[in-house]
Formats: C-alpha cells, sequence, structure tokens
C-alpha cells in the first residue's frame, strides 16, 4: 500500500500513478474521512472547509484522477463511503452532514458522466458502525440503550458488515447499478 495525504491533490494524484504502473485499476474505495462534532456558532471557516476537504473533495479528486485508468480498464466501479447523517438534520453536525450530502452528489453526478464511459459509481452509507475511533463512545451504557431504542436491529453495525456489502457490490459486478446511495444503518436512517 502507499500512504497518502488526502487533502492533498498532488498526493493522490501521485498514488494513484503509482498503482496503475502496478497494473490495471479496475475500481476505487473512498473511504477517508473525518467527524468532530462541534455547535455551529463556534464553527470555523477554516473547520468547516477542512472537514469538506478531507469528506468530499479527496473524493472528487480520487475519482478525477483514477478515471483515466477506470475507464481504460471498463466495467470498473466506484464506491465512494459517505453516511446516513447525509440525509438527516443533526445537531453540532453541520459540517460532517454537509460533508456527506455532497458525496451523495458528487456519486449520482459522475455516475450519469461516466456511464457511457463503463464506469459505475455508488455511495454506501453507513449508520453507527463501531470502530477504534468510537469504541469508547458506543460501549457507554447511555448510548447502548439508545441505540437499542433508536436503531431497528438494536445496534451498531461492524466494519466488517460494511466492507461485505462493498465487496458483494464488487463480486456481483451488477452493470445497471449505479448514481445510488446504499444505506447500512440498520435501518435508522428510516426509522420514524
Amino acid at each position: 500500500g502507499y500512504a497518502c495525504d488526502m487533502t492533498s491533490e498532488s498526493a493522490i494524484s501521485g498514488a494513484i500513478a503509482k498503482i496503475a504502473l502496478e497494473g490495471p485499476v479496475i475500481g476505487l474505495v473512498n473511504n477517508a474521512g473525518a467527524h468532530e462534532a462541534k455547535r455551529t456558532v463556534e464553527l470555523s471557516l477554516s473547520d468547516f472547509e477542512a472537514t469538506m476537504r478531507l469528506n468530499a473533495s479527496a473524493v472528487m479528486v480520487a475519482c478525477r484522477e483514477s478515471y483515466p485508468h477506470l475507464k481504460l480498464a471498463g466495467d470498473s466501479l466506484i464506491v465512494n463511503i459517505g453516511s446516513f447523517f447525509d440525509k438527516l438534520a443533526v445537531i453540532d453536525n453541520l459540517a460532517y452532514c454537509a460533508s456527506k450530502a455532497a458525496v451523495g452528489a458528487i456519486t449520482r453526478c459522475l455516475a450519469a458522466e461516466w456511464a457511457r464511459d463503463g464506469i459505475r459509481v455508488l455511495d454506501v452509507a453507513p449508520g453507527y458502525i463501531e470502530t477504534d475511533l468510537n469504541r469508547d463512545f458506543l460501549a457507554s451504557d447511555k448510548v447502548r440503550a439508545w441505540l437499542k431504542r433508536r436503531v431497528p436491529v438494536g445496534r451498531a453495525g461492524s466494519p466488517d458488515e460494511v466492507a461485505r456489502l462493498v465487496g458483494a457490490l464488487y463480486a456481483e459486478n451488477i452493470a445497471f447499478l449505479t448514481g445510488e446511495t446504499i444505506y447500512i444503518d440498520g435501518c435508522q436512517g428510516a426509522n420514524h
């Protein structure tokens, strides 16, 4: 693998060029991202732009830089990792929600633009997924009780579940499936 600063356009370009030298590029998964809850009245423009740069701008740049390689390979797939926060009004999460809504828009626009080039683009939008970054938060009794009430499946998801969905999208190679957001949130986003 190659280390890459996903907030640097030149670093993304360089990493993709190195990967392309090793063989055909047939897919891309944009999974870099960050989340920081902050009240909007305390959110600086630089904080907002930093979130957008990593969570949305990096997605656009990685897609753009991968495009010639994916077009050459044909029958290729980009999976952008969004969030179910893209459709929710979440207090203290304006920058994160806006950045993940942008991922959905980027996905739809590129899917329409690149369909004739043999490139499909999908957005996988997880809900609460237990990772190293949030494991302590999700372990609290209060949060577990809230998830049990709020998420119809009664728990947070696992990284393995998201990875299996992404893997299935590649394995099944459904040529007519493009431009969509696929939510994997235990039905939380649709739950009334």
